[in-house]
């Protein structure tokens, strides 16, 4: 962990101004051949997501400069006697600053707000073939719990 860096690391709710450095970010993720939306599209998504009642994306920050990003949906459950649950998305470290602490104080930064909202439970998906993923994932505590199933619809 680089100790001065993380000192120096922000993160924050994203704001639509900050679109066009996080979708380059998000092309690192290695899924959709490293295409993202365009800026028109990205930013009516970005819009639409701050319509829900608790859906966020969050970037980190270094100087200004975008390291980082997650999206966080604390959505309400009827089962749980109400209690909500947090749904992490979107876990990027722009490619050369992985390593540093930035993923570890994004996904801490993440579980402190569901604490602060009441959640249960924090959840994330990661593809199988992420090994490295899988082990950052553990050394924070997570644990694999049950399956994740998908079926595609289109």
């Amino acid at each position: 962990m680089d100790e001065a860096l993380i000192r120096k690391l922000e993160i924050r709710e994203a704001e639509r101004s900050d679109l066009p450095r996080v979708l380059p970010i998000l092309g690192q993720l290695g899924m959709d051949d490293g295409r993202v939306l365009d800026a028109d599209a990205a930013g009516f998504l970005f819009e639409k997501m701050l319509r829900y009642p608790d859906y966020r994306l969050y970037v980190a920050v270094v100087d200004e400069f975008a390291v980082g990003i997650f999206a966080l949906l604390v959505m309400d459950n009827l089962g749980h006697r109400g209690t909500p649950s947090g749904v992490v998305e979107d876990v990027v470290v722009r490619e050369g600053w992985r390593g540093k602490g930035i993923g570890t104080a994004m996904m801490r930064h993440a579980m402190a707000l569901c604490g602060e909202k009441g959640c249960y439970k924090m959840v994330l998906s990661s593809s199988r073939n992420r090994s490295d993923a899988h082990r950052f994932y553990r050394s924070l505590g997570f644990d694999t719990h049950g399956y994740s199933f998908e079926v595609r619809t289109r």
